[in-house]
């Protein structure tokens, strides 16, 4: 089932520019994986060394934070559209 996921610009250049592009899966490890092996290197920015996402990248399934849901396990639905949001620090 494919989703819509949208790059932030940080993450653009792997994505040859492209601002949102398709992935397939079935949870949002799957779309990790599915987004690897079209723009090898998005894994490591998007996941440790454990596999987990990095506590600087926020993910969401139609705005709803993935933290509060099922973290990676949690599901996609064809057409859903997923968001990578780097977080910000300010002060």
């Amino acid at each position: 089932m494919a989703v819509k996921v949208r790059i932030p610009t940080p993450l653009r250049r792997i994505t040859n520019g492209q601002d949102k592009v398709e992935a397939e899966g079935e949870t949002v490890n799957d779309i990790i994986s599915s987004l690897e092996g079209q723009y090898p290197g998005m894994r490591e920015r998007l996941c440790d060394d454990q596999g987990e996402l990095r506590n600087f990248v926020n993910v969401y399934i139609n705005g709803d934070d993935i933290r509060f849901l099922d973290g990676l396990a949690s599901p996609t639905n064809s057409g859903d559209e997923i968001s990578l949001v780097p977080a910000v620090a300010g002060g």
